[in-house]
């Protein structure tokens, strides 16, 4: 039997995933991160994208977060996102547009903080279509 740790992925809104896990990938302020049980305690910034678990007995979970932070101690894993879901529940053609219009109002820039949300909204929708692409690699299709 693999090693396990606990991990929580909690929102502002609600306890997404709270369960034994033997791995969690994501993405953070520097760049990706896996975590096994036994990590060294650890706390970073996460960027949009997908959570990446490996559950008890093997079974794989993507989800998707737009920011927050990873903590990491000896005996649990948190993740506190910003806003989370489960990457089954993300509308790609949703994402599409929202990346659509932003890219739209990076290039009418109006005002530096017009530009600044612009730029936010397309890295947050790219992050949306990384995830939903993430999990059809997963599962084949």
């Amino acid at each position: 039997m693999a090693m396990t740790v606990h991990c929580d992925i909690v929102s502002a809104q609600e306890e997404i995933f709270s369960g034994l896990i033997e791995f969690v990938s994501v993405t953070g302020s520097l760049g990706d991160l896996g975590v096994y049980p036994g990590h060294a305690p650890l706390l970073t910034e996460l960027k949009p994208g997908p959570v990446e678990l490996r559950k008890q007995g093997g079974e794989q979970d993507i989800f998707y977060v737009s920011g927050g932070f990873l903590e990491v101690q000896p005996n649990k894993v948190t993740v506190l996102a910003d806003s989370a879901l489960h990457a089954a529940d993300l509308d790609e053609a949703a994402a599409l547009e929202a990346q659509k219009q932003a890219q739209q109002a990076i290039g009418e820039k109006q005002s530096e903080l017009d530009y600044g949300r612009a730029a936010s909204q397309l890295a947050e929708a790219a992050a949306q279509l990384r995830t939903v692409q993430e999990i059809r690699k997963k599962l084949g299709k």
